[in-house]
């Protein structure tokens, strides 16, 4: 899956810079000069994270993280503040505003990457190529294979077969795992926030996951929170265990 950086940079040069390292990295970036054209390109398309310069025209980088840390949509957008400033309270201002991290002006292209994909891996699992085991499932994104041992006591791996949908949403909740989505949520971040489709959609492809993990005994690692959402639950046995002694 293409990562996109959205780089909000009014320097040419140094937006060149940034976009070339990014594409040398494997990323995508899309590139504007000021928040006023940053603010379109998100209302069309979420970025997977926002490279943010501090001082730019008219609207400065800081009151743009405050737009969109302010905004449901785009609340959850990791962001990376690019300055000059190196004093203490210019950081500080900088991540009181909603940034996830600061780099500072003069900076070396492998620092900027690493950063970016270290805020990946913190704030947007899902998008990251790590191998992820949790409720004897392993789920490989880089092969987009899933494997599951059979019960506690089996140490051969037996491959599970998933739709492209059925995957993303094993990847995702997975990757947030003890964390619940409601449908809406689970639609923006598998299907697009831009993409118009009945919310019962969800349910359709969770039970479809479900039929899938149900042949080998791990259906009950994907719950139904009542009146919410979904989650992956690696802690199902404790639960049930629970809910039968309080029965």
């Amino acid at each position: 899956m293409s990562i996109t950086v959205l780089v909000v940079e009014d320097e040419p040069a140094i937006q060149e810079l940034i976009s070339y390292n990014l594409k040398k990295s494997g990323l995508a970036p899309v590139c504007a000069a000021n928040a006023e054209q940053a603010t379109v390109m998100v209302n069309n398309v979420l970025p997977d994270l926002v490279l943010l310069d501090w001082m730019l025209p008219n609207s400065s980088g800081i009151e743009f993280a405050r737009q969109l840390r302010r905004n449901p949509r785009t609340q959850a957008i990791p962001i990376i503040m690019l300055t000059a400033k190196v004093e203490l309270d210019d950081k500080i201002s900088g991540l009181e505003a909603g940034a996830d991290d600061y780099i500072t002006k003069p900076f070396s292209p492998r620092e900027l990457i690493a950063r970016i994909k270290a805020v990946l891996r913190r704030r947007v699992p899902e998008i990251s190529d790590e191998i992820i085991e949790a409720g004897g499932v392993k789920i490989d994104p880089t092969k987009h294979r899933v494997f599951a041992y059979l019960n506690d006591t089996s140490a051969e791996l037996t491959e599970v077969k998933l739709g492209p949908t059925e995957f993303r949403l094993l990847h995702f909740l997975m990757a947030h795992k003890e964390r619940v989505y409601t449908r809406t949520q689970l639609l923006d971040r598998i299907w697009g926030d831009h993409v118009f489709i009945e919310d019962r959609t969800v349910d359709v492809h969770i039970r479809r996951l479900r039929k899938v993990l149900e042949k080998i005994g791990k259906e009950d690692l994907v719950q139904t929170v009542r009146g919410t959402g979904y989650r992956f639950s690696s802690e199902y046995e404790m639960n049930l265990e629970e809910q039968h002694q309080q029965s």
